[in-house]
């Protein structure tokens, strides 16, 4: 069959190789772009190839801890769409990843790929048809007192929180907590200066505080502030499953204290280009009738 320019630019695009290289490869299997690239893995080494940038901003966290509550590790899987991060394949992989991460209590992603699980992926990137990246892992020792962990059911959000005393069972009840309302910071001394001052700023040109006296107008802010800090500081928050408590409260009711916390979720900070199909579709249309 004839190979269309179009065919010859995806492969060149997916892949990084020479036109005729992809030419030849795509009259070799007919105009199929996947088996084409499948054979020219297995004849130059080719790493997996690329899926025309699409960004994986999609897919799932996974934790684990010790039996002993003295550590545990957290990861991030992307995939593109929520489909593939359902998939019984990729949460198999997601799992393997996790098992990887926490036997080596790894704090570095790429470390955590190298070699058979980086084989693995480019496999499951070809199979799957999705961009597909370990984004993150991050792993947290316990001193003087345990690692506790939750997954929220969806697959999308996980924590592990460091107690200094206090038992496994408070330190997941914590970690539900910090899953659910997602504090900034364990304490109000531990909120960034960079933040406070914006928050300042913020405050400072409010349209209620037009007009008023200076002393007035710090006593206010100082007043916010304060509610701001409470706000984002985990133990100040009330805690979901008892509010008359807050978690500061909780875990030093059972002899405990929160010295850190680490909170994955999917997706955060990733920017997504929206597409515009309307306009894409428009633009199709025009070129295909000049």
């Amino acid at each position: 069959m004839a190979i269309s320019a179009s065919l010859v630019k995806e492969l060149r695009e997916r892949t990084g190789l020479g036109m005729m290289e992809c030419k030849k490869a795509l009259k070799e299997t007919d105009g199929n772009v996947d088996l084409a690239i499948e054979n020219l893995r297995k004849l130059s080494g080719l790493k997996a190839a690329k899926k025309a940038g699409r960004t994986a901003a999609d897919g799932v966290v996974a934790v684990q801890i010790a039996a002993d509550g003295s550590y545990g590790s957290v990861i991030e899987l992307n995939s593109e769409t929520d489909f593939v991060a359902r998939d019984e394949g990729f949460l198999a992989f997601a799992d393997k990843v996790l098992g990887a991460a926490f036997d080596s209590k790894a704090a570095d992603a790429a470390a955590v790929m190298a070699g058979e699980l980086e084989a693995e992926r480019e496999a499951l990137v070809q199979k799957i048809g999705e961009n597909i990246g370990l984004r993150r892992v991050a792993t947290l020792s316990a001193d003087a007192g345990v690692v506790g962990a939750y997954k929220h059911s969806n697959n999308r959000i996980a924590v592990l929180v460091e107690l200094k005393g206090g038992d496994v069972e408070l330190a997941k009840d914590i970690a539900m907590h910090i899953a659910a309302v997602n504090p900034a910071v364990v304490s109000p001394d531990q909120m960034p200066e960079e933040l406070v001052n914006q928050e300042k700023d913020i405050i400072a040109s409010q349209p209620d505080m037009e007009g008023k006296p200076a002393a007035i107008v710090e006593k206010m802010v100082q007043g916010r502030i304060a509610k701001f800090l409470k706000e984002g500081s985990l133990i100040e928050q009330p805690f979901v499953k008892n509010p008359e408590l807050t978690v500061g409260a909780l875990a030093k009711q059972a002899g405990a204290e929160v010295v850190s916390f680490i909170r994955f979720e999917v997706g955060e900070g990733i920017e997504v280009e929206e597409a515009d199909f309307a306009a894409e579709v428009a633009a199709q249309v025009a070129a295909a009738q000049s």
